[in-house]
């Protein structure tokens, strides 16, 4: 009977920690593997393949994110040591350092572009309903770029100049959540314009750029296409004003002027009209002067709305101090743009868990803890939102049934 009611427990015990999968599986569940079969056959990234999956091959380097693994060694090396709970999440085995550093040369990092805007349209109508700055009903978005720094031995590739490589980061950054809408990977020497130019933006979105963006023929095919967008102007350009308009009381707002813009030999100019504004900044003790093709925005909104540029700083910034963007596991083009697509989509999965959250959670603490708890059982939406409390015990406590015995009948 003690070993009957032993080998029960031991089975009930099993079963109990298997209603939980860990948390790195539960995060794996916001892909849909339909989703990720269909965008594998779309773009072949398993042609020729024997045996290790895109899949597996997904699950090492999101693992190389999440779990800050520094090279080849430690994702497998961190993938074996957790061999036995692997299986939950569609992996049989931890891959060899050959068979995944072959697996990122070769097989194409388009499949995780895709898969990045899979997610990202899947968890973007979940910012809908968060608090937003600005009223207005534009999408407000900023562009801008970021210079990863390679060593030209090792990335010949991506030279940049004399003894230096360099990978650029092309980014288009939501306000709304602070997510990540569009990107773009390049060499160091690629224009920040001629990317831009590349990108379709929807009629009404507020584009928000700073001065490397400055041109006057991209900034006419914004105003015919509906689009709107805020910048500082280069010192060279030259404009006429058109209209001065009256400036708010009290406003830290100095000029308001309606202009046409054009170059210094007015060889180049812009038909449509634009705003002029400047803006006095106390706390640096200067003049801010912004571009605009927002005619009906007041001057101290559009102030703001260039204001919101910082945000898309503080995600670079973010990106390569939490997230493995700054130390490759491949050299070559097609490995580095795979790891940084997975980054980019680890990042979708963390401003979605601060979401989701109750308690305000730091970015970098986030990752640090979410790194030791990838492989434990527990709840996640339970955990992010009170994680320094031990889990409740899943196994329920043996009920020993009294035995009574009866008095046989005489």
């Amino acid at each position: 009977m003690d070993w009957l009611f032993a080998k029960q427990s031991k089975a009930e015990e099993e079963s109990a920690l298997n209603r939980v999968c860990s948390i790195f599986s539960q995060m794996l569940q916001l892909f849909s593997r339909v989703e990720f079969e269909q965008a594998v056959r779309k773009h072949k990234g398993e042609r020729h393949a024997r045996g290790f999956t895109c899949w597996g091959q997904f699950l090492a380097m999101l693992f190389c994110q999440l779990g800050q693994a520094q090279s080849l060694r430690e994702i497998c090396g961190g993938l074996a040591a957790c061999e036995g709970k692997l299986r939950h999440l569609g992996l049989p085995e931890a891959p060899r350092k050959s068979t995944l550093s072959y697996a990122n040369e070769h097989r194409p990092w388009e499949l995780y572009q895709t898969v990045f805007h899979q997610l990202f349209a899947r968890i973007r109508h979940e910012f809908v309903g968060s608090p937003r700055r600005f009223r207005f009903r534009n999408p407000l978005l900023s562009i801008d770029s970021s210079l990863i720094d390679l060593c030209s031995a090792s990335f010949d590739w991506a030279l940049w100049c004399r003894g230096k490589g360099a990978a650029k980061l092309h980014l288009v950054l939501d306000s709304q959540g602070h997510l990540p809408r569009f990107a773009h990977i390049s060499k160091g020497r690629t224009s920040d314009l001629a990317v831009a130019r590349q990108f379709h933006f929807e009629p009404g979105t507020i584009l928000v750029c700073d001065r490397a963006y400055f041109d006057y023929r991209w900034f006419e095919r914004m105003c015919r296409e509906g689009v709107f967008f805020v910048t500082r102007p280069r010192v060279y350009c030259r404009y006429e004003v058109l209209e001065e308009r009256r400036v708010p009381a009290g406003a830290p707002i100095l000029r308001d002027q309606v202009i046409r813009l054009g170059s210094p030999n007015w060889h180049t100019r812009m038909h449509s009209p634009v705003r002029r504004i400047e803006v006095w900044l106390p706390e640096k003790n200067l003049t801010l002067v912004l571009v605009s093709n927002l005619l009906n925005f007041s001057a101290r909104t559009i102030a703001d709305i260039y204001r919101e540029r910082w945000q898309i700083e503080v995600f670079f910034r973010a990106l390569k101090q939490t997230l493995r963007v700054k130390t490759f596991v491949g050299t070559s083009a097609n490995a580095l743009k795979i790891q940084i697509w997975t980054a980019l989509i680890a990042m979708l999965l963390l401003k979605y868990l601060q979401l989701r959250a109750s308690i305000s959670w730091s970015l970098s603490m986030l990752v640090a803890l979410l790194r030791q708890q990838l492989f434990v059982h527990r709840d996640l939406w339970r955990w992010i939102s009170d994680p320094w409390q031990p889990p409740e015990d899943p196994i329920p406590k043996a009920v020993q049934i009294p035995l009574t015995l009866q008095p046989s009948a005489i």
